[in-house]
């Protein structure tokens, strides 16, 4: 998609946080829209020590944002995703590192939140669902509860992602960030405090995780088998940071492994013993019903 239209909006949303120590890295991942000149423009005003930008892998977004987060030439004590056309409230940064702070610097942490659905004018649409239940490994085997765009993480939590490779196949970057988090021992936390201000289009409107057509969508990938391919992926994924994962975490996913290779029976019951979980009640009876159909 090409980031004209909403680029500057996004880009002062960034420059504009209370919190002003930052660095923005840039991978244009093939835009040949105005794009490049506005980046330019930016990186003249900024300075390249502050505003740098790079060509993109141009193998998809997932591969684009893996490219950064994985470039050991980009050090910082804190990380964070940027879509090129949501905006940020002022505040975001200085929330996520009022909570990243209490955690200590060795530990991995990952900061994610709920966000304002806005359409193409920045109007208010509805907000994204607030999940109550605690984020866990449990949980980030079966779903990814934020979105990209909310995400802010600590160094440790970046050292892991690297460890892994920019290629490593997972379904997103923003759910490979909760499950490697989650996995290694590290600390996530969910804000239910929205401030990220996701811009939906009407050919992403599909993207609003709450809206029927949304759920549809999601039960449709199941019957075809997606869902599973995902796990198949993730599980292979994680491979690559055994070493890495917490004892307790490690036996969760063999065991989850294990009861997807299982018979009916024995798929069902090793799934709940291995305890994993959806956010809400309409989504364990879609895992019910993935587990049933062996498409878990």
């Amino acid at each position: 998609m090409q980031g004209q239209p909403h680029l500057r909006e996004q880009l002062d949303s960034i420059t504009g946080q209370t919190h002003s120590s930052w660095t923005i890295w840039v991978s244009d991942d093939g835009s040949t829209d105005g794009t490049h000149d506005i980046l330019a423009e930016y990186s003249k005003s900024y300075g390249t020590s502050k505003f740098s930008v790079r060509p993109g892998p141009a193998q998809g977004y997932v591969k684009n944002f893996l490219s950064l987060v994985c470039n050991p030439k980009i050090t910082a004590d804190y990380y964070a995703y940027s879509d090129q056309d949501d905006i940020w409230e002022p505040a975001k940064l200085t929330r996520a590192l009022d909570w990243l702070q209490t955690v200590p610097a060795h530990q991995p942490a990952l900061y994610c939140g709920r966000t304002y659905n806005v359409n193409e004018d920045n109007q208010f649409l509805s907000l994204s669902p607030l999940f109550a239940k605690r984020p866990s490994f449990a949980n980030a085997l079966v779903q990814s509860i934020a979105g990209g765009n909310t995400m802010v993480f600590n160094h440790a939590a970046c050292a892991l992602l690297r460890a892994a490779g920019a290629d490593v196949q997972v379904a997103s970057h923003d759910w490979w960030t909760y499950l490697v988090v989650s996995g290694c021992g590290g600390r996530v936390f969910y804000d239910p405090q929205p401030l990220v201000r996701y811009r939906q289009h009407s050919g992403n409107l599909i993207g609003t995780s709450h809206s029927w057509a949304a759920r549809k969508a999601r039960f449709g990938m199941v019957l075809k088998g997606r869902f599973r391919e995902w796990s198949d992926m993730h599980a292979t994924a994680l491979q690559r940071l055994h070493h890495h994962l917490a004892p307790h975490t490690a036996r969760q996913l063999h065991a989850f492994n294990q009861a997807r290779a299982n018979g009916l029976w024995a798929r069902l019951a090793g799934v709940k013993r291995c305890g994993v979980y959806r956010q809400t009640r309409l989504g364990n009876l879609g895992l019910i019903a993935a587990t049933l159909l062996k498409k878990i």
